[in-house]
């Protein structure tokens, strides 16, 4: 089973850290759905140390999402050790994750995120500090490399390791790319033969299949799903299983699909009141009706609502369509 340093998961499924979407509702949802381990969306050091109080409500962990990894992102030493420190003493997370994959400008501009994967040494003196300055394991999530004429990803991963990380996570595509065309699983394959810590690859796990493919191919000790779970946590309860029996679970029902929706958007309300839940759900709610027969008129109704109580309306007639057989599945 996967382990990062002495934190023990109960499988090798992991909840990739998306930024803007994995908040507690959403994790408390992957963890239902039987994820090993759940990852917080990033956080910004700066906030953190400035005591912004928005990002420190980014910091809530319920105990029910344990094991957690909360990720935090930042281009200075001096403030990205001050942020560890603060979650180290101040959260009930499990593990502590530096981020050096973002590859959005706003991020890259503060040589934060993905910048980092231009400089093995940065890496090396940055991971090694916070490493010195906390108690909790401390893992990176990284990018195979910036473009494709500046792939580092063995040498990140071995000065992370060298620097005393405890894991990490590589998605295997670069920045340049952002999250166009193909994951290239050889890197991942050649970052897990380069070092002595665990390995967890990210990209292009779509199935149950995939992610099986990927431990096989690569040798990786856990697969880490993202963009697959959106609206759809099914897919982490099938790769639990299909992982450990090789059965393929059968697919969520529409109305399945309908009463988790509720499920998140209530637990939603509960983390951020209704007012921001209700405009935060409309994209979750989006994911959800993918591929639902009705789910393209539900979109558009629940896009153009105003308040909680609407949206909530919305669901439960289409629901209620549901249960007397008016909206079948595709």
């Amino acid at each position: 089973m996967l382990k990062i340093g002495p934190v023990a998961m109960k499988n090798q499924v992991v909840l990739a850290p998306m930024a803007g979407v994995c908040n507690s509702a959403f994790r408390l949802i992957a963890k239902r759905f039987g994820a090993g381990l759940v990852c917080a969306e990033m956080v910004a050091d700066r906030g953190i140390i400035h005591h912004n109080q928005r990002t420190l409500d980014m910091l809530y962990i319920d105990d029910r999402e344990k094991p957690l990894s909360l990720q935090i992102f930042g281009g200075s030493r001096e403030t990205l050790v001050q942020a560890a420190k603060y979650v180290d003493q101040n959260t009930n997370a499990d593990i502590i994750d530096i981020n050096m994959g973002c590859p959005v400008p706003k991020v890259t501009k503060c040589d934060a995120g993905s910048k980092w994967l231009l400089d093995p040494d940065k890496i090396y003196e940055m991971v090694s500090a916070v490493v010195d300055a906390v108690d909790k394991p401390v893992t990176v999530k990284m990018r195979k490399g910036w473009d494709d004429d500046h792939i580092y990803a063995v040498r990140n991963a071995q000065a992370v390791e060298r620097a005393g990380g405890s894991a990490v996570a590589v998605h295997g595509r670069t920045r340049v790319q952002m999250y166009e065309g193909h994951a290239d699983w050889d890197i991942i394959r050649q970052v897990k033969e380069s070092v002595g810590i665990p390995v967890i690859g990210n990209g292009d796990v779509r199935t149950p299949m995939d992610a099986k493919r990927m431990l096989e191919e690569t040798g990786v000790d856990g697969v880490m799903i993202g963009r697959a779970a959106l609206g759809n946590p099914w897919m982490l309860y099938r790769t639990v299983i299909y992982l450990e029996s090789g059965i393929l679970s059968p697919e969520p029902t529409a109305k399945e699909k309908v009463d988790v929706c509720l499920i998140h958007f209530d637990q939603l309300t509960k983390l951020k009141g209704e007012h921001i839940a209700a405009l935060e759900m409309r994209k979750h709610a989006a994911w959800y009706m993918k591929g639902l027969c009705g789910g393209n008129d539900v979109r558009k109704k629940i896009n153009q609502c105003e308040t909680s109580a609407e949206l909530h309306q919305i669901l439960e007639d289409f629901r209620s369509d549901l249960e007397h057989d008016l909206v079948p599945t595709v």
